[in-house]
């Protein structure tokens, strides 16, 4: 059996898939993904922490869905994708390829309100709504940070109104992060299908 493994459902949140030297990330999307899609559910971001990140002794590998129809996800939900990509995780082993070569944890989680933005279409979905965006290059004002309202996607361009340096276009392959900033006008927006979010599902793995 490989290294010990820790499964986490969650129901609320913790681009879109971050580079990592603790495995191959797109090789984990690759493996991720078509569970998701399976069940069908849309991959919004895979993130992988070490443990001085997490303050833990294992490192953590973030995955968030969402079901296309909601944009979000119930708690079974999470605990559904949790075992299947468990299971793929399992078979891969078996056959010879481990992931992830060390102990780990593995959170599946609903993006949240303040959900980040991963994709074109969230840039799209949610033009009109106060955004943090951290860039990898600077733009006007030599700002790698804006925080203000999302205009919108135009091709490969996004541009959002920046409180301080005003109207902001840069591509889309420059954003580092970006996330919706919680307001009154957001939360009218989005209507939660499971408020609870109480319990972990937690389902533990030994060598």
């Amino acid at each position: 059996m490989g290294p010990a493994r820790k499964l986490v459902a969650l129901i609320a949140a913790s681009n879109t898939f971050w580079s990592s030297g603790l495995a191959d990330i797109a090789r984990l999307v690759e493996v991720i993904e078509p569970e998701a899609n399976a069940l069908g559910f849309d991959l919004v971001r895979v993130r992988i922490f070490g443990k001085s990140e997490v303050g833990d002794d294992e490192i953590a590998l973030q995955i968030m869905a969402e079901n296309p129809a909601t944009g979000q996800l119930l708690l079974d939900d999470c605990a559904a994708l949790s075992h299947r990509i468990s299971d793929r995780f399992d078979m891969l082993e078996s056959a010879g390829e481990t992931l992830i070569e060390e102990a780990y944890r593995l959170e599946v989680s609903s993006p949240g309100i303040d959900r980040p933005l991963t994709r074109p279409k969230d840039y799209a979905a949610w033009a009109g709504h106060e955004v943090k965006v951290n860039l990898e290059n600077p733009v006007e004002g030599n700002r790698k940070g804006l925080h203000g309202e999302l205009v919108g996607i135009e091709g490969d361009m996004v541009t959002v109104e920046d409180k301080k340096s005003g109207r902001v276009s840069f591509p889309l392959s420059d954003i580092r992060s970006a996330r919706l900033i919680l307001t009154d006008k957001l939360i009218a927006a989005t209507r939660p299908l499971d408020t609870s979010g109480a319990d972990d599902i937690l389902e533990e793995q030994e060598d």
